[in-house]
């Protein structure tokens, strides 16, 4: 997937994100403050725009770039923090790609995942949005092609999804909760899964 090919990709997911907005901000409010919703849109359509007025010669990192920075400034929140530093972390596993394949997106993943437990202070079963990711960057890096690396992230996190309503929230908002939080979905997770499917949806499927 070249440059122009990213772009219009991102745009469209992202477009198709917001969608479950409602979803998010619902889950949210079981187990949190109720923004995740908010924050999302704010921070797809900052992107969807920010990547609009890119330059067409732009690189793979320098378009993860831009989309942290305006996921960033679009909403002050904790959740909006992670991502964007997770995207950053992702735009150095970039920083030689000039074409991304399904190995570069599975190095991307990974290290906005890494980025993730590192700046929360959170590890795998602490139910959080890092239960989607890791499983999904380790279904992508063994998949044979870019198509079969999707649909077997997207099969990880949906697995993983469906594990977090077993778990005891461990971070944030949420674990103030405690053992009451014991069979409620996590909305980070479940984020994670929904942008997947955004990104099948739109048809934005890396090469081989």
């Amino acid at each position: 997937m070249h440059s122009t090919e990213l772009v219009g990709a991102i745009q469209r997911s992202l477009a198709e994100l917001v969608t479950h907005a409602d979803e998010l901000r619902d889950l949210d409010q079981a187990l949190g403050d109720g923004d995740l919703g908010i924050t999302i849109s704010l921070g797809a359509n900052a992107v969807i725009d920010a990547l609009g007025a890119i330059d067409d010669g732009a690189t793979p990192a320098e378009i993860a770039r831009t989309a942290a920075k305006a996921f960033a400034n679009a909403n002050p929140s904790t959740m909006a923090a992670l991502v964007a530093g997770g995207l950053l972390a992702g735009s150095k596993a970039w920083a030689d790609v000039d074409e991304v394949d399904v190995a570069a997106a599975a190095r991307f993943v990974r290290a906005a995942g890494e980025n993730i437990a590192q700046r929360g202070k959170t590890q795998l079963g602490d139910k959080t949005i890092l239960d989607a990711i890791l499983p999904a960057a380790d279904a992508l890096a063994a998949a044979p092609d870019g198509a079969r690396g999707l649909a077997d992230a997207i099969a990880a996190a949906d697995k993983a999804v469906v594990d977090t309503r077993d778990l005891q929230s461990r971070r944030g908002r949420a674990s103030w909760l405690q053992e009451r939080s014991i069979g409620l979905q996590d909305p980070g997770a479940t984020a994670m899964l929904r942008f997947l499917e955004s990104w099948q949806t739109a048809g934005a499927v890396v090469a081989s």
